[in-house]
């Protein structure tokens, strides 16, 4: 039993001063001067104590071409925990070509299972659509797996026929469709471009996936769910001005059912930084690429009022010395994929509670609530309310500090973030029950993390 005391307790809609009883893996009481003689007590005096924080786009474990990401499930997890991250729901790999679709899901249980120290869920992936694909999503809807990724680039990208298919069973089933969206041809006709020319510095990666290609595949996937009867559609990692005025726009004109993440780095960071010398730009090799500081403060505004809905990572880890460096050369040689899933708790809260861009309240739909509201999650996660599952961040807003590599507890070899000013800290976390982080110490244990079977979409 544990019974955190004297904390700010902080939800999507109201802040207040209360004490949590934690029992039995859940949260079973809330209110004033609770006591237990035989409850372990945490004095939360000065914090805001809020739910477990939800990250609903990780990529632990990944396979990319001859890369494999640094993080697996344990030692991912392990870097979540100890940024205030208690659950995850992950977007498993291409798998083998025509492969069915359950096939991915089968090999990320064995990745996890035993790994992972958090709960966890998947997202399917769909790399081609036939019948049986389209059965299949049905099945395993039914096992818990009630979203699916479709991607408009890379080499297992659909076409607008497939994504239609998919978007109206989608639809049939009231399950959720997460979306890459970037134009396939236009990226890859820039890359042949600039390679061609001899232009293979880093910054190319950006020039060769601008903000046009970002908002006209939005848009084009936003009528196709229109078309679908206004499917349930999540669009990742929007990093972009115009993408978000595509979402804005659909949204006016009355369509339902549309979900817009955006990601810490594309909040607090430009393409600047692909100019760092000693090919230390190379960190930040991630699709979408940064982008320029008007798209920042657009986020920042469609975050405040309510344009986007949740804030993510797209955690995908790869060392900078090794696999990084393969792109020294030629950017397009670089492992798509930068680490985040440490860093986004204590970043946001800094970046924007600390310096009233957005209100503690608003953090917490962003980065708990919505994220297990619109992926199934919801109450059990989340949430602070009895017989919720007893995930709970605490956060001490006073310390000040500067972040580096060496604060985190992940396997990768950098932080996108290093040298950043901060305000504010994760000082406990309670991950089912348990202690699972304090004083910049892991407590969890490798297996402790269960698979979640999550509900179709809160709606």
């Amino acid at each position: 039993m544990i019974i955190i005391k004297n904390g700010t307790i902080v939800t999507e809609s109201e802040s207040y001063h209360s004490d949590i009883m934690v029992e039995n893996n859940k949260i079973s009481c809330i209110g004033a001067n609770l006591s237990d003689d035989n409850a372990e007590i945490i004095d939360a005096s000065g914090m805001y104590v809020i739910p477990g924080a939800v990250d609903v786009h990780t990529h632990m474990d990944l396979q990319s071409g001859n890369s494999r990401s640094i993080d697996d499930f344990y030692t991912g997890t392990v870097a979540a925990v100890c940024g205030g991250t208690t659950s995850i729901v992950d977007h498993v790999a291409f798998g083998p070509p025509k492969c069915v679709l359950r096939h991915q899901i089968d090999e990320y249980h064995k990745l996890a299972n035993g790994k992972a120290v958090i709960d966890y869920g998947f997202h399917g992936v769909i790399q081609h659509v036939n019948d049986g694909v389209l059965s299949d999503m049905e099945s395993l809807a039914k096992e818990g797996i009630s979203s699916f990724k479709i991607y408009m680039t890379y080499d297992f990208k659909l076409d607008d026929g497939s994504i239609l298919k998919v978007l109206q069973k989608a639809k049939e089933l009231g399950i959720i469709i997460a979306v890459h969206a970037e134009n396939n041809d236009v990226i890859n006709d820039l890359r042949e471009k600039y390679v061609s020319n001899g232009c293979v510095e880093t910054i190319y990666h950006a020039k060769s996936r601008p903000d046009h290609c970002e908002a006209e595949a939005i848009s084009r996937v936003l009528h196709l769910a229109a078309l679908a009867g206004d499917a349930p559609i999540y669009i990742v990692h929007t990093s972009t001005e115009k993408g978000l005025d595509e979402i804005r726009k659909a949204r006016a004109q009355g369509q339902k059912n549309i979900f817009s993440e955006t990601c810490t780095q594309y909040l607090t960071m430009t393409e600047e930084k692909y100019f760092e010398p000693n090919n230390n730009g190379l960190k930040y090799v991630m699709s979408p690429p940064l982008r320029k500081k008007k798209d920042i403060e657009a986020l920042w505004k469609g975050i405040q009022d309510g344009a986007i809905n949740v804030i993510a990572t797209d955690h995908c880890s790869f060392n900078l010395k090794g696999d990084k460096q393969k792109g020294a050369d030629d950017f397009t040689k670089c492992p798509n994929g930068a680490p985040g899933v440490a860093e986004r708790v204590v970043v946001i809260f800094s970046e924007g509670v600390m310096k009233k861009k957005i209100s503690i309240n608003l953090f917490v739909k962003l980065l708990c609530t919505n994220p297990a509201k619109i992926y199934g999650l919801y109450p059990k996660k989340g949430s602070l309310i009895p017989g919720a599952d007893a995930d709970i961040t605490i956060i001490n807003p006073n310390p000040e500090y500067t972040i580096t590599r060496n604060m985190l507890h992940g396997a990768v070899d950098y932080t996108c973030f290093e040298g950043m000013k901060l305000k504010g800290e994760i000082d406990t976390v309670i991950q089912n029950g348990k202690v699972a982080y304090k004083n910049n110490k892991f407590f969890g244990k490798k297996g402790n993390g269960e698979f979640i079977k999550r509900k179709i979409m809160e709606q």
